[in-house]
């Protein structure tokens, strides 16, 4: 007998179209604009963030929608392939930055500014990322496992304070500790954080009806469960 929770399903099962692919195109690309933003300091009085805080906190939504309607398998797999596509973008960006400009190029400095290779970055984006999206879709997944259906709002919730938190702190501590010290790092730290968390709180409006209406679109999708993946 197949577990409520489990990804398996009978073979007997016919493949049918769902919408996996097309919010996972979407998640994947959130997170390369996002991490080309974020290269960018910004202040807004006495508050310092990057530009990556303007997109970024929504690729949590999409993990929560991952990880809320496909389960933690499903979700780990989007994420591990954002996690590829981005090592894979900043390889042909630093390719790109090391090719000789041609004569008539002007904007090699602006180019390498914005785009250009910077392991710290990359590092730091690629690290925070992957523990917080981990964490943010195991927490929602372990809180669905007991409430079923009901409080999304706490799963929703309880998985960012987690999951952003992870990824603010290892982003932070990577890609500026030393660039910005003592209490304008933790200036940082903090903002950067409240901000996303503030980000998926006032989105849940948004965020709910989206959840909705994706379970009501996919075939194989079990009440208080998951999709459960199909096999030809």
């Amino acid at each position: 007998m197949t577990s409520p929770l489990s990804d398996r399903t009978p073979p007997h099962s016919p493949l049918r179209a769902g919408n996996y692919d097309i919010i996972v195109a979407l998640f994947c690309a959130m997170l390369l604009i996002s991490n080309i933003g974020a290269t960018k300091l910004i202040e807004f009085g006495p508050f310092i963030t990057d530009g990556g805080a303007f997109l970024f906190p929504l690729t949590y939504i999409f993990g929560d929608v991952l990880s809320e309607v496909y389960g933690f398998k499903r979700a780990r797999r989007a994420i591990v392939l954002g996690f590829a596509i981005s090592i894979l973008a900043s390889l042909v960006f630093w390719i790109v930055q090391i090719a000789p400009a041609a004569a008539a190029y002007e904007n090699q400095s602006a180019f390498e500014a914005v785009l250009g290779f910077v392991p710290r970055i990359v590092l730091a984006s690629l690290c925070g990322f992957l523990v917080g999206q981990l964490l943010n879709a195991w927490v929602l997944v372990k809180i669905k496992q007991r409430t079923k259906e009901k409080n999304l709002w706490v799963r929703l919730i309880g998985s960012t304070v987690v999951g952003e938190l992870a990824d603010t702190v290892v982003f932070c501590t990577i890609a500026f500790y030393g660039v910005i010290t003592g209490g304008e790092f933790l200036n940082y730290v903090i903002t950067g954080y409240l901000y996303k968390v503030l980000v998926e709180v006032v989105l849940l409006p948004v965020t709910y009806p989206t959840i909705r209406l994706v379970k009501k679109y996919e075939p194989d999708y079990v009440t208080g469960q998951f999709v459960l993946p199909v096999t030809r």
